[in-house]
């Protein structure tokens, strides 16, 4: 498929996906874990030795999310975390990592725990001001980790002065766009060295697949050292997760489009709400990242925001437990809207008693508002 039309048509065509051995349209799911060679015991295709990194469905949703992504290449892993492992166990004993504060914290537990084992230097910093990232790079350092915007506090980092910071210190940026996802931000072209997507999120937008991603900007030794450990540690999405994972791309611009405009609007309605302390959400005016936003989102500011509940956390619970079409679960970026108390989920993380993470989905908007509305006491 020609690769100069625009994401939605590139997406909704799978980037050109179809079986030829049936001429479906849809591509066909190869679950065999081995493959055949001939009497001279030469492979009968040359790209498939063995499942663990030779499928031809994992391939082509990687090549589907490099295009969209603007990448020279793309994994994909069983989970997000398994991407997140993958983009740091390159580093050396005895190495140097700079990693965001207030991030999500399945990854800040796992980087704290990793470095620790590997005699790792880590340095956690606040980046709602970069000039505490300007500080830590003035020592040299091997990665910076940076996601924007940041859950659960949609924080906005400036990608294009992390990566001149990072690489003047000679660190590797990676950064989590897992809330922005690649239709709406591409750290790639902003400087960006490794970007990284947990697919289980608004890349898949079904709460059924469990998937992560990680893009490169170009071939380099530490892309090479993450590809090769992948196929030989085994961090492989299956056939049928990818399968999956390949449908749900399919209407991925479609769905971020509408979930960002169900975002702004439930977003400025809570702004303005009596029993609301505070909205955290990137496209507000008043958020404290929405300038850098405003220049490297296109599109929208995403599904996700956070809301403070005027009151204590009986007060909060009481809000959550009320809603009707905002389920009570964890996660984000599914078509249907999610809300979380997240000091039930953190406590020992310091969040807010009374914050409120919504993942909004691609319900009606008037719906939702009504169900917020009603949960709030009005």
């Amino acid at each position: 498929m020609r690769k100069d039309v625009k994401p939605a048509t590139w997406a909704a065509h799978a980037g050109g996906a179809t079986d030829p051995n049936s001429a479906g349209i849809v591509p066909a799911i190869q679950p065999a874990t081995t493959f055949l060679r001939d009497a001279d015991y030469e492979l009968i295709n040359s790209d498939n030795l063995y499942l663990r990194p030779h499928n031809e469905c994992v391939r082509h949703v990687e090549r589907m999310i490099a295009q969209l992504e603007g990448a020279a290449e793309t994994l994909v892993f069983p989970s997000g975390m398994a991407a997140i492992a993958a983009a740091f166990r390159w580093v050396p004993n005895g190495g140097r990592v700079i990693v965001q504060q207030g991030i999500y914290w399945g990854t800040t537990k796992w980087i704290r725990e990793f470095c620790a084992r590997r005699q790792i230097t880590l340095d956690e910093v606040e980046l709602r001001d970069l000039n505490t990232l300007a500080e830590a790079c003035a020592t040299s350092a091997d990665l910076v980790f940076i996601e924007t915007p940041s859950n659960p506090w949609l924080v906005t980092v400036d990608v294009a002065e992390a990566a001149r910071l990072a690489h003047a210190a000679g660190a590797v940026l990676v950064v989590d766009n897992t809330a922005g996802t690649p239709v709406l931000s591409q750290p790639l072209g902003l400087g960006a060295d490794i970007v990284m997507h947990s697919a289980t999120k608004a890349m898949n937008g079904h709460s059924d697949v469990l998937g992560g991603v990680l893009s490169t900007k170009q071939e380099a030794p530490v892309w090479e050292a993450i590809r090769t450990d992948r196929a030989d540690a085994g961090a492989v999405m299956g056939p049928f997760e990818a399968w999956l994972l390949l449908r749900g791309l399919r209407t991925l611009p479609l769905r971020v489009e509408r979930m960002s405009e169900n975002a702004m609007r439930i977003a400025r309605h809570l702004a303005d709400h009596p029993a609301v302390e505070d909205v955290f959400y990137p496209g507000l005016e008043t958020h404290q990242g929405h300038e850098i936003a405003k220049r490297q989102m296109q599109g929208g500011y995403g599904g996700l925001l956070s809301v403070l509940v005027k009151g204590d956390k009986e007060n909060a619970l009481r809000v959550a437990g009320r809603l009707e079409l905002f389920l009570r679960a964890t996660s984000l970026g599914g078509v249907e809207s999610l809300v979380e108390h997240r000091f039930s989920v953190e406590s020992h993380t310091g969040l807010p008693e009374n914050l409120l993470r919504l993942s909004v989905g691609i319900e009606d908007v008037g719906d939702l508002i009504a169900d917020l509305d009603q949960a709030f006491g009005q």
